[in-house]
């Protein structure tokens, strides 16, 4: 089994560990962790996982390493990978913005490089994941990354063009639908409405809601008019919302997301 490593120990890496082990009956020897969080090391420890020393062990003694750091410590964590970097060695980036390109020119190497835009719902074995692979990896490096990540939820690949583009749509779309629920249930509460009975029943309709876009065979604007009743409370809804903008908010939101993971990546 080839051996996987961690640089960052945070609650992506938790995830994508937890799937890794799920996927090989709970056994943890084949993965590496370094985390400059002795606390999160600790938890590590526990579960099986080898504890590397520095950034540079976990790649040394790893076939493929997450580089599962924040945008802004990348150049820093390559700067310390690249003296003893070989071409040999796979990289999965899961940070915002951070290109193909960016990861090889920092490490001056031309090694394997996914990129990889993972969501926290992953950590629920719920995620939605984009995937992007360099085109110089092997077939079996390929499918251990996307592996990694289709145990914890749905995988698509994406051309790395449009990567910084599906952060909005999968990435950082969870906090706008959290948004959306938090303003649903305020509203019930201020009418009287029990917080935690609205928010079960609006989860339950957002789940609902999913299933049917996906399942029933309509189109996004059929299902609409099927919830919208000529002159019901739908369509006053829906009009509301159209004349406040809503869905263009949503849009310049996602644009504005874009624009900020361009911005990351130079």
């Amino acid at each position: 089994m080839k051996k996987i490593g961690f640089i960052g120990a945070g609650n992506m890496a938790t995830a994508i560990i937890g799937s890794l082990m799920g996927q090989n009956d709970g056994k943890a020897d084949f993965i590496n962790v370094f985390d400059l969080d002795k606390e999160k090391c600790d938890i590590m420890s526990k579960k099986g996982i080898n504890i590397k020393k520095s950034a540079v062990d976990v790649m040394l003694e790893s076939n493929i390493t997450v580089l599962a750091v924040k945008p802004q410590n990348y150049p820093e964590v390559l700067e310390a990978l690249k003296p003893q970097v070989t071409a040999d060695k796979v990289f999965v980036s899961i940070a915002a913005g951070i290109s193909i390109a960016y990861v090889q020119n920092l490490l001056d190497c031309k090694c394997p490089v996914v990129r990889v835009m993972p969501n926290t719902p992953l950590l629920l074995g719920k995620g939605a994941s984009a995937l992007c692979p360099s085109d110089n990896i092997s077939e079996e490096d390929k499918q251990i990354v996307y592996n990694m990540f289709a145990g914890s939820g749905v995988c698509e690949y994406i051309a790395e063009e449009h990567m910084n583009e599906i952060i909005s749509v999968n990435g950082s779309s969870p906090a706008y639908i959290y948004l959306f629920a938090k303003a649903m249930a305020d509203y019930a509460q201020e009418c009287g409405i029990d917080y935690d009975k609205a928010m079960n029943l609006i989860c339950a309709t957002l789940e609902g809601s999913a299933k049917m876009l996906k399942e029933s065979g309509d189109s996004v604007d059929t299902l609409i008019e099927k919830v919208s009743s000529k002159g019901g409370t739908t369509i006053a809804a829906l009009d509301a919302m159209k004349d406040l903008g809503f869905y263009d908010a949503v849009k310049k939101g996602m644009a504005a997301c874009t624009k900020r993971a361009e911005e990351l990546g130079k």
